[in-house]
């Protein structure tokens, strides 16, 4: 049988768990009705811009061509005959009026003598001539001889003297091609290889050439540009935005096959005055000074000829701009209150890693590029100044090279 005491025990037990247990629930109720702590706000996200500057910038144009001389002659015989010496050593420097041929000169020494002899005989003729012409000028003045005798010799005397002169002639014309025994080179320059050897019969005003001699300092380089890029040129310049870059003709820097720089600049002498109609280019001619014969005719070259000169041209990293769906360019711009902004950019051509801005931007913005896909449209960021190194717009194949970042400087 269970005592009182025992059931009052067990009654003060179960008062002290509901106790505890509404106890527990009242302090969780305050616990959840207790604010929570704020957060600290998050950082704007840190981005790479790059401040654009506008500066004087020339422009230059890769253009391919060839080299070719600048004075060229074909040596060919002007009479003919049997070729006795070559007087020249192959690939040598030769001089102007330098006899590179002589051809047997027998047949012509013999038509030169046959022509004194007759030029001799025909002085005789007009000394005796002369003498009974002024005889019977003198006769007729007193009735001597008839006037019919007196013209008579006055039309012999000036007949011998017409022969003479054709035999003077005749002379003249059997010397000169006694000296073209002796070939001789026209202009100074190096001699290609001789066609024919001592013993060879050549023949007057031939077809094949006996060499040819090229004088190849300076040297001239003849290169093409489409005629869109002419009219584009000629707008820039109608337009202001391009300047001559000086009085004197454009220069001109060759780039060898093998892709090393040549080391003596050109200049550009005159661009075409007709458009070729089956490739539409205008070509265009140069002249490079070739003092150590580097260059020969035929080499192919790339010339960068300078087009001319922008006073405020604006440029832009590449880096710094993308493009949407449709192929339209734009950049992401971080504005004087640290937001990003994003603007539609018109651009031109490029120049090494830079584009040339037509518009859309403007000296003094703050182009992001590193990290434009942290940065949000209309939210701020923090912009930290990168310096792109610029790369020559004649090594545009190359990759550009790694931004550096510096600290901007506080605002």
């Amino acid at each position: 049988m269970i005592s009182v005491t025992t059931l009052r025990g067990a009654a003060h037990s179960q008062r002290l768990a509901r106790l505890l247990a509404s106890a527990m629930v009242l302090f969780a109720l305050a616990a959840c009705s207790r604010p929570a702590p704020d957060k600290p706000a998050a950082a704007p996200p840190e981005v790479g811009v790059f401040t654009l500057k506008a500066g004087r910038q020339t422009f230059t144009t890769e253009l391919t061509g060839r080299t070719s001389a600048f004075l060229a002659a074909d040596i060919r015989p002007q009479v003919g005959g049997i070729v006795q010496q070559r007087l020249f050593t192959e690939g040598a420097t030769v001089k102007a009026g330098q006899v590179l041929y002589q051809l047997d000169p027998a047949t012509y020494q013999a038509t030169v003598s046959s022509a004194q002899a007759t030029l001799a005989r025909s002085r005789a003729s007009t000394a005796m001539a002369e003498t009974t012409a002024a005889r019977n000028a003198e006769l007729v003045r007193i009735d001597a001889v008839s006037r019919q005798v007196n013209d008579q010799s006055q039309a012999a005397l000036a007949q011998a003297r017409a022969d003479e002169a054709t035999a003077e002639a005749a002379l003249e014309t059997a010397r000169i091609n006694l000296g073209y025994t002796r070939i001789t080179s026209p202009i100074t320059g190096r001699i290609a290889a001789s066609t024919v050897t001592p013993g060879a019969l050549v023949t007057a005003n031939q077809t094949a050439v006996l060499t040819t001699v090229q004088q190849i300092d300076p040297l001239y380089v003849d290169v093409t540009q489409s005629s869109v890029e002419v009219l584009r040129l000629k707008r820039e310049f109608a337009a202001g935005r391009l300047t001559k870059s000086g009085a004197d003709a454009a220069r001109m820097r060759l780039i060898l096959e093998d892709g090393t720089p040549y080391g003596r600049e050109g200049r550009l002498q005159f661009a075409g005055i007709s458009v070729n109609p089956s490739t539409g280019a205008v070509t265009l001619r140069g002249t490079v000074p070739n003092p150590d014969g580097l260059l020969l005719p035929g080499m192919y070259v790339r010339a960068v000829i300078e087009e001319g000169v922008d006073e405020n041209a604006l440029l832009v990293p590449q880096q710094a701009i993308t493009r949407d769906a449709v192929g339209r360019a734009g950049a992401l711009v971080v504005d004087v209150d640290g937001k990003v902004v994003r603007r539609a950019v018109t651009l031109g051509r490029a120049l090494g890693n830079r584009w040339l801005v037509l518009g859309g931007l403007a000296a003094g913005d703050r182009v992001i590029v590193e990290g434009s896909q942290k940065a949000r449209v209309g939210e701020k960021s923090r912009p930290v100044e990168v310096q792109v190194p610029e790369t020559p717009a004649v090594a545009q194949a190359a990759a550009p090279a790694a931004p550096v970042i510096t600290p901007a400087p506080a605002r």
